[in-house]
């Protein structure tokens, strides 16, 4: 049993190689391709694809956890639906998609396995994530040309700046894409520099109506603005959906083929 014994570690090595290893890569994260804002299942497969396809792309998180509300389902039963053909997505990254008998379209995922397989996919595809980050601000320069974003400390931003006065940091990117859900964050901070209309927020529940036109309105907001998910119809005032995912990941991919669009022809 000797083998399964740790190998012996110095506390003062523990932290110099996790130092090491974070300003190492924080460094190449200060410049990207895309950043996409918001970890839930439209930010996660947007930056999955983004990366996959060879674009430099950050994820930035507010929250400890990547997911979004999708570790829980509906209601803590930690049971989700997802609509036909998203569920392709989730069992190509190896996730049981479970038929509904009755009701023609419809599977049940379990929503800690669907996440987790998600945020593995990301990795693997080699997105980079910057978590317990809130982006507080946006990179406006050349007549409103959109440049990236301001970002602090989602703990600071918490305790409020009367509190704790700690001056944020900016990330650029060629473009941001809007995967904050409800809030619709980076939208409405274009909107506060008078950039983008108000965001009403989301309209009342109606799934099938929400989930088409959550799919069918993910574009470019505004010049290098895009919007996926539920910030869609936060933006539109369009109905929300409730546990029910599957236009999260169609939406997600969706805005990561016109963010390549957009990207691979200005290179070409």
């Amino acid at each position: 049993m000797d083998h399964l014994q740790p190998a012996p570690l110095r506390e003062r090595d523990v932290t110099r190689h996790i130092a090491r290893e974070f300003y190492q890569e924080f460094d190449r994260l200060i410049e990207s391709d895309v950043i996409v804002v918001g970890g839930g299942p439209s930010g996660l497969l947007c930056a999955r694809d983004l990366a996959a396809h060879g674009l430099r792309t950050l994820l930035i998180e507010q929250g400890l956890a990547l997911g979004g509300g999708f570790w829980s389902g509906g209601y803590l039963m930690n049971k989700a639906t997802v609509c036909e053909p998203a569920h392709d997505i989730l069992e190509r990254i190896g996730v049981p998609c479970k038929p509904v008998q009755g009701c023609a379209g419809m599977r049940i995922v379990d929503p800690p396995h669907a996440t987790a397989r998600l945020i593995a996919a990301a990795y693997e595809s080699g997105v980079k994530v910057l978590n317990l980050t809130r982006v507080v601000d946006v990179i406006l320069r050349n007549e409103g040309v959109l440049e990236g974003v301001v970002v602090n400390n989602t703990p600071v931003e918490m305790v409020g700046h009367d509190v704790l006065h700690v001056d944020p940091i900016a990330l650029e990117s060629s473009v941001v894409v809007d995967a904050t859900g409800h809030d619709a964050v980076v939208v409405g901070l274009l909107n506060k520099r008078g950039c983008c209309a108000t965001v009403p927020g989301n309209g009342a529940m109606w799934v099938a109506r929400s989930e088409a036109m959550v799919v069918e309105q993910t574009r470019e907001v505004y010049p290098n603005c895009f919007i996926t998910g539920l910030a869609v119809a936060a933006v539109d005032g369009s109905p929300r959906m409730g546990p029910a995912f599957g236009a999260m990941l169609l939406s997600g991919r969706r805005a990561a083929h016109l963010v390549c669009q957009k990207l691979k022809g200005n290179q070409g």
